[in-house]
């Protein structure tokens, strides 16, 4: 009987670090109800019950956010806007130094 107390006793301890360890990673803006240093608290004063409530109440799912997934820069149509504005203002620059340097080749007029 004293190994089932100390197997309780272990999974208990490896559910409210996991619950701990995921509040500090979570995202803030997945945090519902209570910031984050509350719910660490609520978990270490309430071991298993603190943990349940962080899982069950505390952070928002997966599904209310965008997905976050990383995207090619080709496939990225941000990435592509500013290479085009890049590729805009270098060309402007080019047409300016040449208007410059034709303006410094023409002769004086007097």
């Amino acid at each position: 009987m004293a190994r089932f107390y100390v197997v309780l006793a272990f999974l208990v301890l490896a559910f409210d670090v996991f619950a701990i360890v995921d509040v500090m990673l979570i995202d803030q803006r997945r945090i519902r109800a209570l910031n984050r240093p509350l719910w660490v608290l609520v978990i270490v004063v309430l071991p298993v019950i603190g943990a349940i409530l962080w899982f069950l109440a505390g952070r928002e799912r997966r599904n209310g956010l965008p997905d976050r997934r990383t995207v090619a820069p080709d496939d990225d149509p941000a990435f592509l806007r500013n290479l085009r504005r890049d590729e805009e203002q270098d060309e402007r620059i080019r047409r300016l130094e040449q208007e410059l340097a034709d303006l410094d080749d023409d002769p004086p007029k007097d």
